[in-house]
């Protein structure tokens, strides 16, 4: 099924030491990056109304005040942070009415799990997964954001850890994206193990690790397209020729053989229905 909206995961990107950190570790400032930039354009230009939901963050005040001034020193003009905190607030009339108005709606890094028990299987999660199919609405998030966005969401797991049987909790996501799982912070926290479990549980879908500072811009839920300084990584399961983990006692290391990786940059596009890659060319420029 196509859909109409825009999905613009992000991966996140370490505190340099200048800001109070997230659980995640994940910076506030993605402004130098671009990526900001990126997701106000898509969502229409500096009139578009934006809509920040910071619940994931344990310092939510903090991190709308930051996206507010990132967000209009980019030029935005109506940006509007919605500080969903109680699973209630979810079901607000005028909560609900800001959402139906919007045409950007980004959500925070943090917790993951805090956004599917907030906000999950409630008026404003059923509204956002109607204008996302039908409406050329974007939905932007980074770090446990961008984890939110698939239907089979990794909610916990250590990489030290990964790759024995059940290292990693795995939980129901948003489900604004059926066909991959989302891992951020790939390359710099070495999550190889625990991304390449999660897909050894679902051979059926795609893994999709992010770098930080890098994200991937995701049309009719199909086909997307790498933007930022890092690399993507496309785990595809579908290749497999030996995956024991259904037949091994929990705590077991985990076999797969045959596993296709696929490592992405800036302006590399995937297909994933197909699984076609198409690669910038070494001498084209970069996108922004």
């Amino acid at each position: 099924m196509a859909f109409k909206g825009i999905l613009i995961p992000i991966g996140g990107n370490e505190d340099k030491g200048n800001r109070e950190k997230e659980a995640d570790g994940y910076s506030l400032d993605f402004v130098k990056d671009g990526i900001l930039s990126r997701v106000m354009r898509e969502s229409g230009g500096p009139n578009a109304h934006i809509i920040v939901i910071p619940t994931a963050s344990r310092i939510p005040d903090e991190v709308g005040e930051n996206y507010l001034t990132a967000f209009k020193s980019l030029g935005a003009t109506n940006v509007q942070v919605l500080d969903i905190r109680e699973r209630a607030q979810s079901e607000e009339p005028h909560n609900i009415k800001a959402i139906q108005q919007s045409d950007c709606i980004m959500f925070s890094g943090g917790d993951q799990s805090r956004i599917v028990d907030i906000i999950g299987d409630t008026s404003m999660h059923r509204l956002l997964k109607h204008r996302f199919q039908n409406e050329q609405v974007v939905i932007a998030g980074t770090s446990a954001g961008a984890m939110a966005m698939s239907s089979e969401m990794i909610s916990g797991g250590s990489s030290s850890e990964a790759l024995v049987k059940d290292s990693v909790k795995m939980r129901e996501g948003m489900e604004f994206i059926p066909g991959l799982i989302i891992d951020s912070h790939f390359i710099q926290r070495g999550r190889f193990g625990r991304l390449a479990e999660a897909v050894a549980r679902h051979p059926h879908l795609l893994g999709v690790g992010l770098a930080e500072d890098t994200a991937i811009i995701i049309e009719n839920c199909n086909r997307f397209k790498v933007i930022g300084s890092g690399m993507v990584i496309v785990f595809d399961p579908s290749t497999l020729t030996h995956n024991n983990i259904e037949i091994l006692p929990r705590n077991t290391p985990v076999t797969m053989s045959d596993l296709t990786v696929h490592v992405l940059a800036n302006s590399d596009s995937f297909v994933i229905d197909t699984k076609k890659i198409e690669v910038l060319p070494i001498d084209a420029a970069f996108e922004h």
